[in-house]
């Protein structure tokens, strides 16, 4: 059974094929973009994608027509910019928002037929994802080999199968887990949306927004691969390169690195410096969590680095040779670094 989407799914969820197909049935054509009368479209793509570059999930939902635009303006944006990272954040941050929504429709929606369509349109149509919901429970559940291949890319320990509700071969998961599981997906495919995309002439306005949006960012998001990376630990630096690579850490990761820098010397504005390579940057955020771990907020206590035995059971530990006998990361390479 197939489900047809309303004007308001359509608006939440742009990239979904029902909204190509209104693209093709109104006949638009870009150069429409520079009519004066399209110019709140174009701004309101600029608020959004800026709101996206600065951490935060741009939360307005305007008339299906509108949103529909505001994501294809939002894409040429990306697209003439051209900075790799802009379009990985914005790409993990239009999938933020769809994990958002599609989280509170899941939860607030009364009618199980229409959750378990809209279910199935999201994770079949998209990712041909085997999922079914529970009409009473909203347990979802997916095969075990699906699972696997989504849950293998998360790094927290209640992601393990081990962790999990395992029966007759499928995984049981609340709505808000199976949604957060196809999160990094739904980022990859927007990402190579705007990465296969065909465009022979950007509208004029389009350009002009996407020509200041560089100069104003392109010196923060330049690809950063500066940090050499020679006698950390390996766990150290299996996760700058995740970093450097502008690929998102788990958080007992990102735990890890900054009290490491931090025990090192590193100041505390060049610990900051190594996560705005993080597709999730937020300065304020980020800033607070580095300035707490040095004992500069808070409770005013310096955290110190985890233990090995710690990294070891949360799976952050790649060690080699060299980190025999060692109980702490800080041991490693000591003499090399004094």
């Amino acid at each position: 059974m197939s489900i047809k989407l309303g004007s308001s799914e359509l608006a939440k969820y742009p990239f979904l094929q029902e909204a190509s197909d209104y693209i093709q049935e109104t006949k638009f054509d870009f150069a429409e973009f520079d009519r004066p009368e399209m110019i709140h479209i174009i701004n309101r793509a600029v608020e959004k994608l800026e709101n996206e570059l600065k951490g935060k999930i741009y939360s307005n939902l305007d008339e299906y027509e509108i949103e529909i635009m505001t994501f294809l303006v939002s894409l040429l944006l990306i697209k003439s910019i051209g900075l790799e990272e802009v379009s990985k954040k914005c790409s993990l941050f239009e999938a933020m928002r769809v994990e958002r929504f599609l989280s509170t429709d899941l939860s607030v929606e009364r009618s199980s037929q229409k959750k378990k369509l809209l279910v199935q349109k999201i994770f079949q149509d998209l990712f041909d994802i085997n999922i079914d919901v529970d009409s009473t429970s909203s347990i979802c559940k997916l095969s075990v080999p699906d699972y696997l291949l989504r849950a293998s890319k998360m790094y927290e320990q209640e992601w393990k199968l081990i962790n999990r509700s395992v029966k007759d071969g499928y995984v049981y998961l609340d709505t808000d887990e199976a949604v957060r599981l196809i999160r990094n997906e739904l980022s990859n495919l927007i990402y190579t949306r705007v990465k296969n995309m065909k465009v022979y002439e950007v509208p004029i306005l389009i350009k002009s927004k996407a020509d200041e949006l560089r100069k104003k960012y392109s010196g923060r998001y330049v690809y950063r691969n500066q940090f050499k990376i020679l006698e950390y630990p390996p766990c150290i630096k299996h996760a700058m390169e995740i970093i450097n690579k502008g690929e998102n850490l788990p958080h007992s990761a990102r735990f890890m690195l900054a009290t490491y820098m931090l025990a090192i010397g590193k100041t505390e504005e060049e610990v900051i410096e190594i996560f705005k390579n993080s597709p999730d940057y937020n300065e304020k955020i980020t800033r607070y969590q580095v300035e707490h771990l040095a004992g500069k907020k808070g409770s005013h206590i310096k955290y110190s680095v985890p233990s090995c035995d710690r990294l070891r059971s949360e799976d952050l530990c790649f060690a080699v040779k060299e980190c025999e006998n060692l109980i702490n990361p800080i041991q490693f390479g000591r003499r090399k670094l004094t």
